[in-house]
């Protein structure tokens, strides 16, 4: 199967993590974005408000990871909410569990 990140790297879009790493905005406190963290974005992905996890796309190649910055976007992307159609914020998880359980309580209290 030859996906769309084997396509970007054989065109020459491919970059090492640890140069991948500089195309990101710097995290905490003004420090750039580690090895270690596009490592576990790749591995375990990283949790949307909608509770789905979203992995950072990687191949590897000799024994190392490679990204694109097609990739990145996508990861990007898939990270940020579509407000422009629903008009409205996605809930948290605990928003959601908040929501569901005030929706038992009034279906209890109206015998359903």
């Amino acid at each position: 199967m030859y996906s769309l990140l084997t396509e970007e790297i054989s065109q020459g879009h491919g970059k090492a993590l640890s140069q991948a790493a500089r195309l990101l905005p710097s995290s905490r406190k003004g420090r750039p974005v580690t090895l270690s963290c596009l490592v576990r974005w790749i591995l375990h992905g990283v949790q949307n408000a909608d509770g789905q996890r979203v992995h950072l796309e990687a191949a590897r190649l000799a024994g190392r990871w490679i990204t694109t910055p097609q990739a990145i976007a996508r990861f990007i992307q898939a990270q940020t909410p579509q407000l422009d159609h629903r008009g409205d914020t996605p809930r948290s998880p605990a928003a959601r569990a908040r929501a569901s359980r005030r929706a038992e309580q009034q279906l209890e209290e109206l015998g359903i």
